[in-house]
């Protein structure tokens, strides 16, 4: 009787890797999600006090927030390409997983430098680590298996749980201990994910390791010239990029200026107790954990029913439910006071939460399904590429955001909040419009029959 391989377990179905990777993905985000729910905090901070920060304005820190998001997504092009072509992508992680805890620790010493080093690491280290952990869950499934949905889905319930709880402790540690206790914490995190990871490398044999760069045959496939059919599709791609700039240029104003705006102009007295700022970035991961099954169940609903379910459809419904969300927001600045800068009158916590929601909605709506979509339409020879550009959008969307939250201390944040909502609604309303000719350049690309993941 034979024993069976670490990499051949199973544990509910599933390969025991799966677990590993979901783990060391929590403890990634803790740390990340966790770090990022303070940074803005930290920065917008009068630097005298019980608990200085760095005492920047509010343009200061959105431009800022906006250029180092951008760079984090960027970094995954290099990432990628590190992985591709040298290591492979289990020696990528191992690699970003390193950088990232020095990263979180350097942020934990009280300096300038420490700082700026710390956050150089953690661009570098997520830029390694979260484009090629994903490449390592679809590796441990056979082409085929229908598992390997479902496993996608453990796999951003990881993500999500990591957010959530990463938000919460982080938060509160800045808040009752010191920023850079808050710093460390998110540390701690990722130093107890990369210690998975290394103990849990036995049942990933087989995955993510370097390939080469293929046979004489493969290459010489690469150099062939793309068909119409090709550059129709790469057209209907670069168009969506659009969206997903536009999306997250919107979807992103969590992180900035919404979080400046919960710190600074809302009600944060629940019952006598003061929630941390900070708790708030733990919103929409809740709402995910909680309406993802939902929210996949009725668009599979949808479909079956014989209505209207492409990739394009449910992003640019998508777009349009996250931006009603800033409407919430709108709301909000009318019930604020101000006086020469002195917040008389602060909001009430209910539209954030509210707006998170619709944030959440649109979220699953569009962003489950728009790297299935770049995956289905982008050829064999630069696969590779426009899953860059796709990291690379979302990247371009993240510096709008914090563009967007600097133009809102001039313009005003009723203005800004209701022209994302507006803008988001009008270009929404286009790309359904435009839907038929659309389609038409995919060249069919959609017509197999799809169960997307968090219907599972």
């Amino acid at each position: 009787m034979s024993m069976t391989k670490a990499h051949e377990r199973e544990i509910g179905g599933h390969p025991a890797g799966l677990y590993v990777l979901f783990f060391v993905e929590l403890w990634e985000r803790f740390s990340y999600y966790g770090m990022r729910a303070i940074l803005t905090l930290f920065l917008a901070t009068a630097a005298v006090g019980e608990n200085p920060g760095m005492g920047w304005s509010n343009a200061e820190t959105l431009a800022f927030y906006g250029w180092y998001t951008m760079l984090v997504y960027v970094a995954s092009i290099p990432g990628g390409l590190l992985a591709d072509k040298f290591l492979g992508a289990k020696k990528a992680v191992m690699v970003g997983g390193l950088l990232l805890c020095a990263g979180h620790i350097t942020l934990a010493f009280p300096s300038l430098t420490a700082f700026y080093a710390g956050l150089g690491l953690i661009i570098a280290g997520v830029g390694c680590l979260k484009p090629n952990i994903s490449t390592m869950v679809g590796g441990l499934y056979k082409q085929g298996d229908d598992r390997r949905d479902k496993g996608f889905y453990i796999f951003y319930i990881g993500i999500n749980l990591g957010a959530f709880f990463g938000a919460i402790a982080v938060g509160a540690v800045a808040k009752y201990y010191g920023w850079h206790w808050g710093f460390g914490l998110a540390g701690i995190g990722m130093f107890i994910g990369q210690i998975v990871y290394m103990f849990g490398l036995k049942y990933l044999e087989g995955t993510g390791e370097f390939i080469g760069t293929g046979s004489e045959k493969d290459q010489e496939a690469m150099r062939r010239p793309l068909t119409k059919v090709e550059k129709d599709r790469m057209l209907v791609m670069f168009l969506s990029f659009l969206l997903i700039i536009v999306f997250w240029g919107a979807f992103e104003q969590a992180g900035g200026l919404m979080s400046l705006y919960t710190d600074q102009k809302t009600d944060l007295n629940l019952m006598g107790f003061e929630v941390p700022a900070a708790w708030f970035q733990s919103v929409n991961a809740f709402f995910i954990i909680t309406l993802g099954t939902s929210v996949g169940g009725f668009w599979y609903w949808w479909k079956k029913s014989g209505k209207e379910g492409s990739s394009l459809f449910k992003m640019a419904v998508g777009l349009i439910i996250m931006g009603w969300g800033f409407f919430f927001m709108t709301m909000a600045t009318m019930e604020v006071e101000e006086v020469n800068g002195e917040v008389l009158q602060k909001a009430s916590m209910i539209w954030l939460v509210l707006a998170y929601l619709f944030h959440t909605i649109g979220e699953l709506c569009a962003s489950p399904v728009a790297l299935s979509f770049i995956t289905k339409l982008a050829p064999v020879k630069y696969a590779s590429l426009m899953m860059g550009t796709y990291f690379a959008a979302t990247g371009f969307g993240n510096k709008l955001a914090g563009s967007l939250g600097v133009l809102a201390q001039s313009a005003g944040e009723f203005e800004i909040f209701t022209g994302i909502a507006v803008f988001c609604t009008l270009f929404g309303v286009i790309v359904i419009a435009m839907l038929k000719p659309l389609k038409r350049l995919t060249h069919g690309a959609e017509d197999s029959t799809e169960e997307e993941l968090v219907a599972h």
